[in-house]
């Protein structure tokens, strides 16, 4: 099928039924998510795949008792740098020099301006940007999956603070951002699965601009 067919097939699954995702599934949805793109390429995020039936039935609890957790084959945990620092930034810079074999100073100017940015903006804003890089990863998956005919379902219904320490990640530097069960539709049980897909439509969803039309938008909010 096409993307267009995939994401068409695709919906927030609501209840699965526990069947396993292939080994080749599973990696074909976490390589497309390690291969999206991210701003200046830091890809300040990663993601921890949960499986452990014991472990699932914890963060259950944390996500609001929602049932794809602990049905689901597995759980895709996405976690996103806290920060930037000058040790991380480096530290992605200098690989990407050595897998390029160049000089690890050849862009040196480069990460300094990135860092002189984000250091006027806070900390706050940095968890929020890499927070933010971490959601295009997030997407890549979830499309990937609709590739495979893997069920997914996007998920922010949890408490972030008790899963980061359930997942030792406090003091680690990164913060749980997103999660993403995968697995199979409980056709049975599952009230979504056939309810018509609804967007909003194209006219209200899509604006063409040009010069024209900009200064007739501005002309129309002035007045």
């Amino acid at each position: 099928m096409s993307l267009i067919e995939n994401l068409q097939w695709r919906y927030a699954t609501k209840k699965m039924n526990g069947a396993k995702v292939p080994q080749e599934k599973l990696d074909y949805i976490l390589e497309a998510a390690r291969l999206a793109p991210s701003s200046s390429g830091l890809q300040p995020y990663k993601i921890i795949v949960i499986s452990d039936k014991a472990l699932l039935e914890k963060i259950k609890i944390i996500a609001n008792d929602q049932s794809q957790i602990t049905d689901c084959s597995h759980l895709l945990v996405f976690a996103a740098w806290d920060e930037y620092t000058d040790e991380r930034v480096s530290k992605v810079f200098n690989y990407i020099m050595d897998e390029r074999s160049l000089p690890r100073t050849a862009m040196s100017d480069y990460k300094e301006s990135i860092l002189n940015l984000y250091a006027t903006e806070g900390k706050e804003w940095e968890a929020h940007h890499a927070a933010k890089q971490s959601y295009i990863s997030f997407a890549m998956a979830i499309a990937a999956a609709a590739e495979q005919q893997v069920d997914a379902t996007p998920m922010e219904g949890f408490n972030s603070k008790e899963l980061d320490e359930l997942l030792k990640l406090t003091g680690s530097g990164y913060k749980s951002t997103v999660l993403l069960p995968i697995g199979y539709r409980d056709e049975e049980n599952d009230w979504l699965l056939n309810m018509k897909k609804v967007r909003t439509p194209k006219a209200d969803f899509i604006t063409e601009m040009n010069m024209e039309n900009t200064a007739t938008l501005q002309v129309s909010n002035e007045a």
